[in-house]
């Protein structure tokens, strides 16, 4: 039987930001994924919260922030409540990604947004599921190498980082690359548990890892030369020169900044991007202004409370102290405000202990003297060698297009990427598609309407209807007749999400009570209800939201009378 399906953008639509859409298929909505930037826009929480109350449920397609990275705020600040579907490596990577993420905003920065315990409620949700490329590396690394200099390559945490570590570390197993002499390091704030879950999702890999893996009994992830390493201190303890795969890839917050920083100034070492990150970021600016070699750039660090300021900090304490045991020893505790602490110490021993039983603890320059962030701007000259190496993943124009022409869509919506790209692929898209497609470029907070039978009309029945509905059996659906008059006095405007009865939009001025005294306005209200119903056909998204008139009980007096009818059916002989 054929839906009503809609698409509401709520990020990432001819841009390259954060994706997260939300698809309507009748009264059930399903969130897709639900990313956040790397400068943690609020613009996509304000244009999720309108609707988290609504989701049914959350698919999550990627592990990284761009698909997932607002969930633990969702489900921590916002009230998601609902079924989260994931595969088992994007669940597992997944949490690796935010892990890492938190530490390395924390590290440098007094970060409030969401804490360990909302990752985890986050991903507590998930129900798990079942279900390569060349990169001239070589001589760019070893021309380093043996000009005594070190290889900072910016990568995630735990996505396309795996694949270019198994490279690596095959190069440096290869006795005539001369790259043995060198040290390899995985620098983030849980490398080891992201190596060692990727050694139980071997199956999830490559047709070439998994043949490796069954006929040598070798796991790929079983890496000889990277070390794993979780602080600078760890780091240092690596003998130099060597290559060193750390995150964030957009060079905003964690260890790739700070060795960036500590880096960039040696005209011996070498810095690669292999992300093409977001406008803004300084990974991006740095791929698209090649020939910038002075740089602005924020030092951010946390350094411990001294003086006057430990004085006041340990005085605060003392009295949150005082006011917490004042507080359990009240049989009234709303007599006693006890101000909101930061739950750090739960999150140090999740992140010191490890994530599962058994495993390593990692190793957190974590103190529990208190703290402060300072920053400061500083300019810096690049002197080392700056080279961007796609190694995203994704499939050239050239590749999409095929691939929708194999497919031959009837209906196609673009999203993501700059509005130049996603015109040139819509125009293809037509062109080969010729009237048997329908192409949609929806723009921010649009909804596009891709019902594909064009005479299923959106009603609110009212329970007295409903109740006196008597459904008999056809095949596999049930159907009834149904005497009944559509009321216009009674209209909610429809914004592409269907809600159910008494529950109302955060937006008042969305839900209108029509009960018009002049005729004129009663004429106009109908005329656009009416127009939403039978209107054309074509159901491409409009400016105007569309009405959806209640349908009510026909008096008894007013039910016309209809002679029996016989419908037949020829199936073919």
């Amino acid at each position: 039987m054929t839906s009503i399906i809609k698409l509401t953008t709520l990020s990432g639509v001819q841009e390259e930001s954060a994706l997260c859409y939300l698809l309507q298929v009748d009264e059930f909505r399903f969130l897709l994924d639900c990313g956040w930037d790397e400068n943690f826009s609020m613009d996509i929480i304000d244009s999720l919260k309108k609707h988290v109350h609504q989701v049914d449920a959350v698919l999550l397609s990627h592990p990284d922030p761009l698909h997932l990275g607002a969930l633990p705020y969702a489900v921590g600040k916002m009230g998601l409540n609902c079924a989260i579907y994931a595969t088992i490596p994007v669940y597992k990577m997944g949490q690796m990604f935010m892990y890492d993420l938190y530490q390395s905003r924390h590290n440098t920065e007094d970060f409030t947004l969401f804490t360990l315990d909302d990752v985890d409620a986050a991903f507590d949700k998930i129900q798990q599921l079942k279900f390569s490329q060349i990169v001239n590396l070589k001589a760019n690394v070893l021309e380093t190498l043996r000009g005594d200099g070190n290889v900072l390559i910016a990568v995630d945490t735990a996505g396309r980082v795996l694949e270019l570590a198994q490279l690596l570390d095959q190069i440096w197993r290869t006795k005539d690359a001369g790259l043995g002499v060198y040290s390899l390091a995985l620098l983030n704030n849980v490398s080891y548990n992201v190596v060692e879950f990727s050694k139980s999702q071997v199956e999830w890999m490559s047709d070439k890892l998994m043949r490796c893996f069954e006929d040598k009994r070798n796991n790929p992830f079983q890496f000889r030369h990277l070390s794993l390493c979780h602080s600078l201190s760890d780091l240092a303890r690596v003998p130099s020169p060597k290559v060193v795969l750390a995150s964030q890839p957009d060079l905003e917050c964690g260890f790739s900044r700070d060795l960036f920083i500590q880096w960039c100034q040696d005209s011996k070492n070498s810095i690669i991007l292999t992300y093409r990150t977001t406008p803004g970021t300084l990974a991006r600016f740095l791929i698209d202004n090649p020939s910038e070699k002075v740089i602005d750039i924020e030092l951010r660090r946390r350094v411990k409370l001294e003086g006057k300021e430990l004085e006041e900090y340990l005085e605060k304490e003392k009295l949150k102290k005082e006011a917490a045991k004042k507080l359990e020893q009240s049989k009234e505790p709303e007599d006693f405000l006890v101000p909101e602490l930061q739950a750090t110490e739960e999150e140090k021993s999740k992140l010191e202990s490890g994530l599962t039983n058994g495993e390593e603890p990692m190793d957190q320059d974590l103190s529990d003297v208190p703290t402060k962030c300072i920053s400061a701007t500083e300019s810096m000259e690049i002197k080392a060698r700056v080279t961007y190496i796609d190694y995203e993943g994704r499939s050239d124009g050239d590749s999409i297009k095929k691939i929708i022409n194999q497919m031959k869509p009837r209906q196609l919506i673009i999203v993501h990427g700059p509005p130049e790209a996603s015109q040139d692929l819509a125009e293809c898209c037509r062109a080969f598609g010729g009237k048997d497609i329908k192409v949609y470029m929806p723009k921010l907070h649009e909804t596009v309407d891709a019902t594909s039978e064009t005479h299923i009309y959106q009603v609110r029945l009212k329970d007295s209807l409903v109740s006196s509905l008597q459904f008999c059996k056809a095949k596999d659906a049930e159907l009834a007749w149904i005497d009944g008059v559509l009321d216009m006095r009674v209209s909610k405007v429809d914004t592409g999400v269907i809600l159910e009865e008494g529950e109302l939009r955060e937006d008042e001025e969305l839900e209108m009570q029509v009960d018009m005294p002049s005729s004129d306005s009663s004429v106009i209200a109908q005329q656009k209800a009416m127009k939403s119903l039978f209107g054309d056909d074509d159901k491409e998204m409009c400016e105007e939201s569309e009405i959806i008139p209640t349908l009510e009980p026909l008096p008894p007096h007013e039910i016309l009378s209809f002679s029996a009818s016989i419908i037949a059916c020829n199936n073919g002989a």
